[in-house]
């Protein structure tokens, strides 16, 4: 069965620094007509770091969106011309954390709300030194950092803390394809 809809119009309603939004008139495969909306986006990146010592860096930040501060691991936008995802990761990872990866392996892209957004975010681990050099954030970000042991990022997952959906994914991913042991949440946390 055919599933492909065809775009018969395509109308920006708004155009900004970071996304642009559409409203799509679109024909379905059984012939009707509907109206699509879609968000654009640039896309981005998402880094789960690793240091020698099995500690994952994550980093902490206040998102408008939520109103409050959000426990995550590095991650950003594509926005430096043609960057790829590859240096992406290593430039939002050095820029948010101060750490360097030695290896980063690439774990594939993401999709985080197919259904609103065409959106893509390329998801990576990275193999990190075990110390942290100097961060170089973004004038308009306020971020800081810390570091926890792969148990207690399981404990974080599962009392439902850490919520971060690339974040989750890039985890997943990771374990998945038997790239990090997943170790049980620590006694005490919720499940």
């Amino acid at each position: 069965m055919e599933l492909t809809e065809k775009t018969l119009n395509e109308e920006y309603i708004y155009k900004g620094r970071i996304i642009k939004v559409r409203r799509d008139e679109v024909e379905l495969p059984n012939g009707h007509k509907s109206m699509r909306e879609v968000v654009e986006h640039s896309g981005g990146v998402c880094v789960l770091p690793l240091t020698d010592r099995d500690e994952v860096i994550f980093v902490r930040q206040f998102r408008y969106p939520y109103k409050e501060v959000i426990l995550e691991i590095p991650a950003g936008k594509r926005d430096h011309g043609e960057e790829s995802p590859l240096e992406c990761g290593k430039r939002e990872l050095a820029e948010e954390t101060g750490y360097t990866a030695r290896e980063l392996v690439d774990l594939g892209p993401f999709h985080p709300s197919p259904g609103a957004t065409a959106e893509t975010i390329h998801l990576f681990l990275a193999r990190c030194d075990a110390h942290a050099g100097e961060t170089h954030q973004d004038p308009s970000e306020s971020i800081r950092g810390r570091e926890a042991t792969l148990a207690e990022l399981a404990t974080l997952i599962a009392s439902g803390e850490f919520r971060h959906g690339a974040g989750l994914a890039a985890y997943a991913r990771a374990v998945a394809r038997g790239l990090i042991e997943p170790p049980l949440p620590e006694k005490g946390a919720r499940r």
